[in-house]
């Protein structure tokens, strides 16, 4: 694909260092081993004050940042020849390298920019880098001269939406032919299409983008997105073609009635097009091109329904060849018409959309009673494109499963009310090669039928679709348990992308549970450059605020679920701290602190009692139950205080609140929280703390937990607690998990940090019910939603769901790699490497991309000896532990630690050695017993 084609949507005001690619590394500078990169060029950027980041690379070890200098222009000759300059940073002297906020002149709308930094280190200055580029989006609602169009109504035979469970309606087709003059210079679109579009120009699609825009809760938000479409255009007649598909605009589901207590889904309205196209002539003339009623629409083309629960159907008598180009006879069509605009602001869309980012093919076909069950051998998430020679009007019919039955057959109890089947029928005998647009299925196993003969493999290719992003870590160790559970999470997190995170791709749910990514959201960062997408989702939940303060347990609110419940709403001040953290961005912090403020002060006014929070609702979901078939435990033992689980997270809430307030320059408020931190920690103690026995409310090992990790336990009844958790675990458990979606957020780090890294691994290892690698012992692919998921009713054994994933992700990279964070210098600014160095593993390699670059940890056992190689980002630093107590058998780089520049000690406590350790490379060699 071209470059200029390429659509990049408008981003958030982090938008340089947060998306890693391949262009980035072909934009660098290199002088004295060192080279400075930007990131790709980003289009339709809406917000007043950018921010500029890059990353130093080097050769050399020990190099930090002395100072910087950024330039801006509205031309590239400007950048170099010093006109056109609209900000000019002069020499700063700083170390700061990722978001610096554009403080120049204000940015027009449309206007490109274009920028490049030069930086001085301790070894010296870099040359400057080869310029970066932005493109300002439409900044305010005038700049709009489009249309909604469409049509309001259902328009062909068998579509139906109001007291039905399985909506139907057609795509729309819209097209406009347009004249240009010649010489254009440059050409920018601009569209929203809901709930989804595809554009064309002269039959070429605009972009690689799929399931665009971003889904949001559409009464609210509803994003544009920008494409640099001059290479699309012809010099004289062009034509413009959309398809539009129902998304979760045209409502997924109507009425209540599958036997699984399903709501309805929120509805929206029917599909609409806003488009404005806006060419520059090499002359400086303008012209527009606008959505409006001189456009054509149909509603008779082949997509004859599309839902994302259902499937899509497609029949091939019904295609309109030729439609996308210039000449096409139009006039049955009708005149589309200018509907009534959403009711949410239209904004530039700043994250990613949805793209093919990756393609598999089965392993195997099996023929049953005359149809042909094809195993992709993963489940995946995405589309199954067909080659396959039909029969004229036989409907060739694809069911989609995670698993089989005993006899091979396709199991699809676990769906519930949603077909998930796709239809083609052809328009002649022959060949054909399909894929669906609109719809998209959670799978394993495909049911086709509807065909003569038994296909091969190459016939068939599995589409993983997701939010566009970098996988940006890795993580492998000498066990292959763990490395299965972690393949399994990355199916499983990655295809439960989709605008926003789910909780499942395959029933009539996909839903964005809050709850499931509280702690999973911080996991996930050390494998997916997922930042935007967060961000995006940040905004949905506050989106959904009621005026009240309650938020919902689900955003956008496709369900109407406002439960008042402390713990999943959760994600909505912890992913923002993840950002903070993990990328070092306080914005998200900053733009929703008076929307967490707010629905603390709801939560508390209606129902805090006395210090205690009263109001809870689903426990510790999916504790492991204790038999088989029960998706819930139904032994009180098992289950954790409601009050205790939301007494707690209000606490941390405060805890982190006070930390906020700083943050956003609210002094006034820290005192506040911190009172009422004291209070509700003493309240909290005494009515759930049994000193006596020393554990907290009926001893579940969640209960302790929560207390330990979230730092209500008094220091003296520290030790005691944990036990208590250790004995539940090892002795009632026997070493297995015990927990459910509140506790297994906090179980490996837990054990961990109370020295029991042995239980830790043992729980990561077992293959015995309750644990994942059951889940793998049982053929899983992904993650399950239940520990017992291959026994338990139908109506809830999702088998692609993160939610129990927990913090196994923090831990194999905090704890077993030793890569984390300074909670102090975040975004990776100053890195702590403590690795557990287990004994059961003999080696372990990993690493993930921060902000100031590639952080990687590789050690493993050789004998008594311990090898690690570490990679530290150039302008940060590391606080290094080694498992010794005297740098006497420490080697580094071959050579005694004092003989390597900027490697000094900082602690040997304990059997433990301290280092801080500069930006480079290095292998650590310990030869000791100890180790």
């Amino acid at each position: 694909m071209k470059k200029k084609q390429k659509i990049i949507v408008a981003l958030l005001s982090a938008l340089f260092f947060l998306v890693y690619s391949s262009c980035s590394r072909e934009k660098n500078a290199t002088i004295q081993n060192m080279t400075v990169e930007l990131l790709p060029d980003p289009l339709g950027v809406d917000v007043p004050h950018p921010r500029l980041s890059w990353q130093l690379r080097a050769t050399v070890n020990n190099v930090r940042q002395k100072a910087y200098q950024i330039i801006v222009a509205t031309s590239p000759d400007g950048l170099n020849n010093g006109e056109d300059v609209v900000w000019n940073t002069g020499k700063v002297n700083s170390d700061h390298s990722i978001l610096i906020p554009y403080k120049g002149k204000v940015l027009n709308a449309r206007q490109d920019y274009y920028w490049k930094v030069k930086v001085w280190t301790n070894k010296g200055p870099t040359d400057w880098s080869v310029p970066g580029h932005w493109t300002m989006a439409l900044t305010d609602s005038s700049d709009w001269q489009a249309s909604w169009i469409g049509v309001d109504s259902l328009t062909n035979e068998g579509e139906q939406l109001a007291d039905v469970v399985h909506t139907r309606l057609a795509a729309r087709y819209l097209r406009k032919e347009f004249n240009m003059k010649e010489n254009v210079k440059s050409a920018k679109l601009y569209i929203s299409g809901l709930g989804l579009y595809e554009c064309y120009l002269n039959g070429t699609k605009v972009g690689e983008d799929i399931f665009a825009p971003a889904a949001t809760n559409y009464d609210k938000t509803v994003y544009y997105n920008t494409y640099d479409v001059t290479t699309l255009l012809g010099k004289k007649m062009n034509t413009v073609g959309v398809i539009l598909g129902n998304g979760r605009y045209f409502a997924m589901r109507s009425v209540t009635d599958t036997g699984y207590g399903v709501p309805p889904t929120q509805h929206f309205g029917f599909p609409k097009l806003i488009l404005q196209l806006e060419v520059v002539y090499v002359n400086g003339e303008k012209e527009m091109i606008v959505s409006d009623s001189s456009w054509k629409l149909n509603t008779h083309g082949p997509i004859v329904s599309n839902n994302e629960y259902d499937g899509e159907e497609y029949d091939a008598n019904l295609e309109l060849p030729g439609w996308k180009k210039n000449g096409y006879d139009d006039s049955a069509w009708m005149n589309a018409r200018v509907v009534e605009a959403p009711k949410g602001k239209l904004m530039a869309q700043r994250n990613t959309n949805i793209k093919t980012m990756e393609e598999i093919n089965p392993v195997e076909i099996k023929e049953i009673d005359g149809k042909y069950i094809v195993d992709m051998g993963q489940n995946m998430v995405g589309w199954f494109e067909v080659k396959l020679i039909g029969k004229k009007d036989k409907p060739v019919v694809m069911r989609f499963a995670e698993a089989v039955n005993d006899d091979g057959t396709i199991y699809t109890a676990n769906l519930r009310g949603a077909k998930a089947s796709n239809i083609y029928t052809p328009a002649k005998d022959g060949e054909f090669t399909w894929c669906p647009r609109f719809t998209y299925q959670g799978f394993r196993y495909v049911e086709v039928s509807g065909i003569e003969y038994m296909p091969k493999p190459e016939n068939f290719v599995g589409k993983v679709n997701y939010d566009e992003m970098k996988t940006i870590g890795n993580f492998e160790t000498s066990n292959t348990t763990i490395n299965q559970i972690y393949r399994n999470a990355y199916w499983g997190i990655r295809g439960n992308y989709r605008s926003f995170p789910t909780d499942c791709p395959q029933r009539d749910e996909r839903m964005p549970w809050l709850g499931d990514r509280a702690t999973g959201s911080y996991g996930e960062s050390f494998v997916f450059n997922h930042t935007l997408l967060y961000e995006k989702w940040l905004r949905d939940i506050k989106d959904t605020q009621e005026e009240n303060g309650s938020l919902p347990d689900i955003a956008p609110a496709y369900w109407n679920s406002y439960s008042d419940n402390m713990t999943w709403p959760a994600v909505f001040l912890m992913s923002a701290n993840m950002l903070y953290e993990q990328r070092g961005d306080v914005f998200p912090i900053q733009a929703h602190y008076t929307a967490m403020k707010k629905w603390l002060s709801y939560m508390e006014s209606h129902f805090m009692r006395d210090y205690i929070m009263t109001r809870d609702v689903y426990g510790d979901w999916c504790v492991p139950p204790e038999s088989p078939e029960l998706i819930h435990s139904k032994d009180p033992f098992r289950k954790t205080d409601g009050q205790l689980l939301a007494t707690s997270f209000h606490y941390y809430f405060l805890q982190l609140m006070s930390k906020y307030a700083i943050l956003c320059n609210h002094p006034e408020d820290v005192d506040d929280f911190e009172l009422l931190a004291q209070h509700v920690k003493k309240a909290y103690n005494d009515k759930f703390l049994s000193k006596e026995k020393g554990y907290y409310g009926n001893n579940t090992v969640t209960a302790n937990l929560v207390s330990l990790m979230l730092d209500l336990v008094p220091e003296d009844f520290q030790q005691r607690v944990f036990r208590n958790l250790v004995g539940k675990t090892e002795i009632e458990y026997n070493g297995h998990v015990g927990v459910g979606l509140i506790g297994i957020q906090f179980l490996m780090r837990c054990l961990e940090t109370y020295g029991r890294s042995d239980l830790a691994y043992r729980i990561a290892t077992n293959q015995t019910y309750p644990s994942w690698g059951y889940m793998l012992e049982n053929g899983a692919t992904t993650i399950w939603e239940l520990w017992n998921g291959n026994t338990a009713d139908p109506a809830m054994n999702s088998r692609n769901h993160v939610m129990l994933l927990g913090d196994f992700l923090i831990w194999c990279y905090e704890n077993v790699a030793g890569i984390r964070t300074d909670p102090q210098e975040v975004g990776f600014k100053k890195i702590i490497m403590k690795p557990s160095f287990h004994k059961g593993l003999d080696f372990v390699k990993a690493f993930t991309e921060t902000p100031y670059g590639r952080i990687s940890s590789e050690w493993e056992h050789i004998g008594n000896n311990l090898k690690w190689k570490i990679e530290i980002p150039a302008n940060t630093s590391a606080v290094v532990t080694l498992p010794i107590n005297s740098e006497e058998h420490v080697l580094i780089n071959e050579l005694k630690m004092n003989k390597i520049e900027g490697v000094t000690i900082v602690n040997k406590k304990e059997g433990l050695l301290t280092l801080v350790i500069p930006s480079g490379i290095y292998e650590i060699k310990i030869s000791s017993s100890e180790t």
